[in-house]
Formats: C-alpha cells, structure tokens, sequence
C-alpha cells in the first residue's frame, strides 16, 4: 500500500496509552484469533443499547406493538457497515475519525466540528446521567436529586478501572452487556409474544413513515427516526476507530492488516447482533409485556411500576412472577448496567475526540468530570422545576428531556459519517482496503437517508418541543436545515479537495 508522510505528521497516536497494546496470535486457528480480537467490539455496541435506546424502543412497542421492528433490523444493519469503515479507518491509517478529520480540513472548520461531536457526547450523557439516577432511586430509594448528584461519582469508578487494564475493561463491559440481554430475555420469554407478529413486524412497509396515527405524542415516523437517532450514534465512529487500534498490528505485513481489519469487523458484527436482539426484546417488551395500551406513564419510574403492577401484566406467569418483584428489581439493575456502560464509552469516546480534533489531553477523570458536570445540570434543572407537579407529570418531563436531548444527534449525524465515507472510499488514503463498490453504494444511501429523514421530521420535532410557537419553532427549524446544510457544503468542498491534492502527491 503505498504511503504519504503527511500521516506521520498529523497526531499522536490515538488512546496513546493503550495503542498496539494487547497481543494477538498469528496462524493460530479462527476461534482462538477472534477470542484476542473480541473486545472493543462490546464497547461499540453499549452506544446502541444505552438508556436512551430503551425509551425509543419501549414507547415504539407499546404504541405500535411490533411494527417497528424492521427499523430496528435496519438501524442494525447500517451500524455494522458504518461501524466496519469507521474500525478500518483506524486500522489502516493508524488515526483515529477525529484525527483523519482534522488532517482534511482547515483549523476553523475542524473546531466546528469538534464542538458539534461535543454537543453530541454530552447529549447521550444526559440520558446516561437519567438512566443512571432513576435506577439508584428506584433500587435504593435514594432521592433523585441526590441520586443526579452520585452519578457524578462514577468519576471513582473510572480511576478504579483505569489501573486494572483495557482488556479487563473490555471483559466487564462484556459481562454487563450479558446482564442486560439475560434481564430482557427473561422478561419476553414469560410475556410468550405473538412470534408470527414479531416476524410480520421485520418486514419494512410504508407504515414505518406514516404521519398518523399520533399516539403518546409519538407517529409511526417520528417513532422510527428516535430509533434510528438513538441507534445510529456519531460518537461510535470515532470511538471504533481508536479502540480499533489497542491490537498490536505489524503495518508493514499487508496481512497481519487484513487479519486485524477481518476480526475487528467479526467482533463488530456479533456485538452489534447482540445489540439488535437486545433493542427488538425492549420493543417487544413494550408490546407483550403489558397489556395494550395500560402504560400511561412510559418513563422508566413508569415501566418499572408496571412490572410489578399484576393488573397491567399480560398473562399469569407474568402475574406470579412479578408478586415477587423480581421483574421490577431486574429490570433496574439493568438499567444501572446500561448506565454504567455508557460511563465507560463515553468517556473513552471523549479522550479520542479532544485529542484528535483540538490536540488537548487530559486526565481521563478530569475528562469525565467536567462532561458529567454539564450533563447533570440540565437534568437537576428539569428536576427543580417539576417539583411541585404531580408524579406522572416529573416522569414525563425526565422522559421527554431524555427524547429531546437525543434530536441533537440527528443535528450531529452527518458530520461524522460523511468524512467516514469520504475517506474509506479513497485509495489514496485507504490503498487497497478501500471500500468496495457495493459497500460505497450502501454507505451513501444509507446516509444520504438518514440525513434527509432527520432533516424532513425537524419542523415537526421543534414543534413537539412545546416551548415556542408553532410557527416560530418551524422557522426555527428551517434555519437550523439551512445551517446543517452551509456546513455539510463547506465540510465536503474542503474535503474533497484535500482528497484530490493527497491523490495528487501520491502520484507523483
């Protein structure tokens, strides 16, 4: 593959403290090397199964039993090819997604972009900071303003885990990802869902982007584009593509590369098939768990009372079980995991960024301090102000800042994966694992979709908002579209044309 040296002169090395870290075998049979590279693949797939996942997937369950099922199949699919570019990315250049962005745009632009990603990491972490505080107070009955303020300690959690090494890291995140999907399982096996409905429901249809009807503030669309939002996330890409990097990889042996790229993207694979099943079980449970339409109160204080509410329950196992008040407990142990999971990424994912947009390292604790700072602010203002409201009425203002704060991602999306492509499709960047036509096909499709999607339900999602006038929140939204769009130009003129020079200086 050939080379330019401008590589050699962007960064250091991505996550320089556990780059080329941990050893793999060659020639050593396929279960034993796919066991050295299984890992970071768990730590990619906790971004599609954090708390904001469960309220899009839950809510769309229970207000279309299991017609959105497909989106999630498709959401699925989208995130391993996305996923697969964003791990070879790294594997091949040796940058990370920051880092490669910051080398094919100017200084300006790469700082707009790097404020964008922020915005984007600590909008997934005020439903982290939720997901985390309503299990604390639903487990220990720890009040849930004090409860926001213990999130803030997962700090500790963090250092603890920073001296025991990322391959033990990877482990735990694995083993918390197993906890979760056994809680679901449990749960949709007792609920004995209609199988054939299920499998109707993996069928795409025009149903998925109806307008109407409206239920629960939620249509058919805006339902499969929170799902689409919560799944495909932009800060995944750049995590893949650092954590891709912790094999140690001889660059010079075109084949050790190959075996890296393959590997990283089984594990990605079968981590992310792991992540759909989780996602479909939420679904499902939203449909089958409890009886048609008895949920009211979807927040997560709802669904756990529900589970150990027999009369919402929809059949006698369900009924026995749920006396106990094991359906309840399990299910918030099982949120706290998600929480804890997404600490752990999101904080890595932070590191990757700062340090490849701007070149700022920092401790990882002062990193996540000062995130879940800002995160928890929005969360304790929500709190503050619903105090005096009924129950139901704080649940569903946690609920919906937790929906909302995940549109930002849709504003977020396409500064990630339009670099994503426009580098992996490059052989002057990629050489000979450019992707393939097949796979660039799929890439600008799926993208240019996902954009347009996001973009076609703003008006309609600023307007759900509530705080402004109809009107002025679809200007709102209007200008916000022509803004996305001025900077998607600027990114793709400016890329394309640093593109076209690196071709050029290959050449010569």
């Amino acid at each position: 593959m050939k080379k330019y040296h401008l590589f050699k002169y962007a960064n250091d090395k991505s996550l320089a403290e556990i780059n080329g870290s941990v050893s793999v075998p060659h020639n050593k049979g396929f279960w034993r090397t796919l066991l050295a590279y299984s890992g970071p693949g768990a730590l990619v797939a906790v971004g599609y199964m954090d708390p904001g996942n469960w309220v899009t997937s839950i809510n769309g369950g229970q207000s279309f039993q299991y017609s959105l099922i497909s989106i999630i199949l498709m959401s699925s699919l989208m995130a391993m090819l996305f996923q697969y570019m964003a791990a070879k990315l790294g594997i091949v250049t040796q940058m990370d997604l920051a880092q490669n962005i910051r080398l094919h745009t100017d200084k300006v632009l790469s700082t707009i972009l790097w404020i964008i990603t922020e915005l984007a990491i600590m909008a997934t972490d005020v439903a982290e900071v939720i997901g985390a505080a309503i299990a604390l107070n639903l487990l220990f009955n720890i009040p849930l303003i004090m409860a926001t303020f213990i999130t803030v300690l997962d700090v500790l959690f963090l250092l603890f885990l920073s001296k025991i090494g990322f391959r033990k890291i990877e482990a735990l995140v694995a083993c918390l990802i197993l906890v979760i999907l056994f809680v679901f399982t449990y749960q949709v096996l007792l609920a004995r869902p209609d199988w054939s409905a299920i499998l109707e429901g993996a069928l795409p249809n025009s149903f998925l982007v109806a307008r109407k009807p409206v239920i629960k503030g939620i249509s058919p669309l805006t339902g499969s584009l929170g799902i689409i939002g919560a799944t495909v996330m932009p800060h995944n890409f750049y995590l893949h593509s650092g954590i891709s990097q912790t094999r140690k990889i001889d660059h010079n042996d075109p084949k050790s590369v190959k075996q890296a790229v393959r590997f990283t993207t089984w594990d990605s694979n079968i981590q992310l098939t792991l992540a759909f099943f989780i996602n479909s079980l939420l679904l499902i449970m939203g449909a089958a768990v409890f009886k048609t339409g008895v949920v009211k109160d979807s927040s997560f204080f709802g669904l756990y009372n529900a589970l150990s509410n027999t009369r919402m329950l929809s059949n006698p196992i369900l009924i026995s079980v749920a006396k106990t008040g094991v359906l309840s407990t399990l299910f918030a142990v099982a949120l706290l995991a998600s929480g804890q999971n997404a600490t752990i990424t999101g904080t890595l994912t932070g590191q990757i960024v700062m340090e490849g947009f701007i070149k700022l390292k920092m401790p990882m604790w002062v990193r996540r301090l000062v995130t879940r700072l800002v995160s928890v602010i929005p969360v304790l203002i929500c709190v503050s102000l619903t105090a005096k409201d009924s129950v139901t009425q704080q649940h569903f203002a946690l609920d919906m800042l937790m929906e909302d704060s995940q549109v930002f991602l849709a504003f977020a999306v396409p500064f990630s994966l339009l670099p994503l492509l426009i580098m992996t499709n490059n052989r002057s960047i990629m050489g000979k694992f450019k992707n393939n036509t097949l796979c660039a096909a799929f890439g600008w499709v799926s993208s240019l979709v996902l954009i347009f999607l996001n973009l076609y339900n703003l008006p309609e999602t600023f307007v759900g908002f509530g705080i402004l006038p109809d009107n002025i929140a679809r200007g709102s939204a209007y200008f916000v579209i022509i803004l996305i769009l001025i900077l998607l130009i600027w990114m793709l003129v400016e890329m394309y044309d640093l593109c076209f020079k690196i071709k050029k200086l290959v050449n010569v």
